[in-house]
């Protein structure tokens, strides 16, 4: 049984792993492994390469973007009451803006969004032939929990909000906002008229972002030209020369269902990683394969591929989460690169139970050891507020198991 106590250094927008590890265990890998995390290859995270983006229209309202309305003829914000759930209707009442007024944004194309309110639920019009108010209780948006979102041309940020009966959203009253405005005009006085604040620190940029910003005509050429430029074999053989002995890749859950993943990701990057082994091959490098993003998104950061920055990965992910772990490691056990498999970045507590993650981890790692029992099997402490040493006794019953602690 070793212990890694992974140091993370910030360095050119990527991470320098250092191990250390008893000497007589490094025969095997020559440990210790100095790798560089490739970081934005195949899992993208936008504030690497910002300009990935740029391409995309509305790209200020993407998935996940977190925005607050405010009437201009009531001076008042948008919220749902309670937060959303059974019964919320959504008020227009409030003089300032919280958790219960913001809303998340899930896109449909570049205009057309549903509104996720803060206890999860969707705005939707409560009766869609009459638009005679809106409410917040769907768990799954639909038809009518969508809107379309139009701006004013010489102010971005004045907006008029048209549901899906066709008719735009007023404020009449601060207790009712309804769906039945058939006028136009952007004068402060007019009810459909609102000032949308997006708030800029809340923003995403991730593989979720970028696929369904372009959409599936244009992501997966986006994303190939991309994979096939950020990192070549060139980059592998000047790791090499440089004294670096692994290298560390991220991976999406949706490259196991390459070539044609669930929507809106897009085939490819298993080629990619394909390429990357046998570049660490010719140039005497070690690969780390790390499962990046989970589905249901283990932390709500941009890096776990979340579309709308809520963190739901639990028990009812598990299984298919090992399914991903099992398909690497079918694919890659006999080749002579593979070094480890990290079975899950970054999961936050205490949203991520610890009891929950044990058990994933012990079914990761057995779907590791059934391919392979030279591979070590990386575990990750969960950051926030988690015990740095919570996985010390869990691990020391198993074979080849570091332990990843991000300070």
């Amino acid at each position: 049984m070793a212990y890694y106590y992974f140091k993370m250094y910030h360095l050119l927008a990527l991470y320098l792993i250092s191990c250390v590890v008893p000497l007589s265990l490094a025969q095997d890998f020559n440990l210790p492994f100095k790798a560089v995390n490739l970081g934005n290859w195949l899992v993208t995270e936008g504030w690497m390469k910002p300009s990935l983006y740029d391409g995309i229209p509305n790209n200020d309202l993407l998935d996940g973007t977190q925005v607050q309305f405010k009437s201009t003829k009531l001076q008042k914000y948008i919220a749902p009451e309670n937060g959303g759930g059974s019964g919320s209707v959504v008020v227009v009442n409030r003089d300032s803006a919280s958790g219960w007024e913001t809303f998340r944004l899930w896109r449909i194309d570049e205009s057309s969004f549903n509104f996720r309110v803060f206890n999860k639920q969707f705005v939707g019009l409560s009766n869609q032939d009459q638009g005679t108010g809106l409410i917040a209780v769907s768990d799954s948006p639909g038809n009518t929990e969508t809107f379309r979102i139009v701006r004013n041309d010489g102010d971005r940020n004045r907006v008029r909000i048209q549901a899906s009966n066709g008719l735009f959203l007023q404020a009449t009253s601060e207790t009712q906002l309804t769906a039945d405005y058939g006028g136009s005009g952007w004068e402060d006085d007019n009810p459909s008229v609102f000032i949308m604040t997006i708030l800029s620190d809340k923003t995403l940029r991730g593989e979720y972002q970028i696929t369904n910003g372009y959409g599936p005509d244009k992501a997966p050429q986006v994303l190939q030209d991309h994979w096939n430029s950020y990192i070549t074999e060139d980059d592998f053989r000047f790791l090499s020369s440089n004294g670096l002995n692994a290298v560390r890749i991220p991976v999406g859950w949706w490259i196991a269902k390459d070539p044609t993943p669930p929507k809106p990701f897009v085939g490819g990057s298993l080629q990619a990683l394909d390429n990357a082994f046998t570049w660490a091959q010719n140039n005497g490098l070690k690969v780390i394969v790390d499962l990046h993003a989970v589905e249901g998104s283990q932390n709500g950061n941009d890096h776990s591929a979340t579309r709308d920055g809520y963190q739901e990965w639990g028990d009812s992910n598990i299984q298919d989460t090992v399914a991903v772990i099992d398909f690497l490691a079918s694919r890659y056990a006999n080749h002579p690169a593979l070094a480890a498999v990290e079975l899950m970045n970054e999961p936050m507590a205490p949203g991520v139970n610890l009891d929950s993650l044990k058990n994933y981890y012990k079914a990761g790692y057995e779907a590791v050891r059934k391919h392979t029992s030279s591979a070590y099997v990386i575990l990750s402490n969960r950051l926030g507020p988690a015990d740095a040493k919570e996985l010390l006794s869990f691990a020391g019953g198993l074979d080849r198991v570091a332990i990843d602690v991000h300070f």
